[in-house]
């Protein structure tokens, strides 16, 4: 099959070290390449991928000091995509809507994963609009906000599965990793360790819109002698860092859509302590691969249990649910629902668990 990954130009993919949506692109492209498909992936110049590679920009818009609005960059490359159309059996975007008016009405066979947020106001008359466009979410609970579009299926992320090694022994520490913003409560985690007397290795980049948040709230705490902060760590120092951690915090204060550190814990047999939000219920398991927290005093009790979870279970959680090949063999369902739209067999993929989440007839 002949596919075209369309990815944002943010972050190079995969990214040198945060990037949520393009580090998935670049798991989902590599996996939909080894099975046999025919790629192209458009993206930032700098990236790296066995894929045919159509370099949009020279490299990424965050490394590029003289790019100080990503949209026109993001105009040149629709104006790609769709002059190139033909060329694919299936155009599959992680651009939210932005292809939107350009597929309308055509011919062009596409899929929509949203990787984002959905209670947004703006978003309503959008999905209003745009009933017919095929999306994909990546975890049921993303859906609630926006019942309205038109999804095909919610397929959770999974990443390649040697990328992580399973660690059986963890060391003394608590672990908050990602990006600091008020939306991810790096400080719940901060009182977490001063409560339990654990040591907390904070490895997370700031953006400039977060600076003012950090250096106002966030600084003054990292004075605690339980905190180390680190900073931005790459995905090579990730395992070691992840892999022997008691357990990661993940004390979140927003619908999380999906959240791509929990199975990045699980492949390294890393238990999740994580406020009940967003998809966290559909990823972690409480009592099995971690704990579901209300409050900051249900996460203190929790990491008095962590040793209840078994490190082994949490690995293999990751390889049944969490990996690449699930990732790429449910879109590859989707995109033969797509060119074979009379197909008799349609396979609800492994995520969908649910109802909502079945695969429209």
């Amino acid at each position: 099959m002949k596919i075209a990954q369309i990815a944002p130009l943010t972050e190079s993919v995969p990214p040198k070290c945060y990037g949520g949506t393009e580090r998935v692109v670049s798991w989902l492209t590599e996996e939909l390449v080894r099975q046999g498909h025919d790629v192209t992936l458009f993206a930032s110049g700098d990236s790296k991928t066995n894929a045919k590679l159509v370099p949009v920009c020279d490299r990424s818009l965050r490394t590029d000091e003289s790019c100080k609005n990503a949209m026109p960059h993001h105009v040149i490359l629709i104006g790609e995509v769709i002059q190139r159309a033909h060329e694919f059996d299936v155009i599959h975007s992680h651009i939210d809507y932005l292809l939107y008016p350009f597929v309308r009405g055509k011919r062009t066979r596409s899929l929509h994963t949203l990787h984002g947020r959905l209670d947004l106001p703006d978003l309503q008359p959008l999905y209003e609009e745009f009933t017919e466009i095929p999306v994909v979410s990546i975890s049921d609970s993303q859906r609630k906000p926006l019942p309205q579009a038109n999804y095909y299926a919610t397929v959770y992320h999974g990443l390649p599965q040697d990328l992580y090694s399973y660690m059986s022994k963890a060391s003394d520490y608590l672990l908050f990793l990602g990006r600091i913003c008020p939306d991810k409560r790096p400080d719940r985690a901060i009182k977490i360790a001063e409560i339990t007397k654990q040591k907390l290795v904070i490895a997370a980049k700031v953006d400039p819109v977060d600076e003012q948040y950090f250096n106002e709230e966030i600084k003054p705490l990292l004075k605690s002698p339980y905190v180390d902060f680190i900073g931005e760590v790459t995905e090579h120092e990730k395992n070691e860092l992840i892999g022997r951690a008691r357990a990661v915090l993940f004390p979140i204060d927003w619908p999380e859509p999906f959240g791509l550190v929990m199975i990045e814990s699980l492949a390294c047999g890393t238990p999740v302590i994580a406020f009940k939000h967003g998809s966290v219920p559909e990823i972690i398991e409480h009592g099995k691969t971690g704990f579901h927290c209300l409050s900051v005093a249900d996460a203190v009790q929790a990491v008095n249990r962590i040793d209840e979870i078994d490190r082994a279970q949490c690995r293999r959680t990751f390889e049944e649910r969490f990996t690449s090949f699930r990732m790429a063999s449910d879109y590859v369902q989707l995109y033969t629902r797509l060119v074979e739209p009379r197909a008799e067999a349609h396979i609800v993929p492994f995520a969908a668990r649910n109802e909502r989440a079945a695969l429209q007839t």
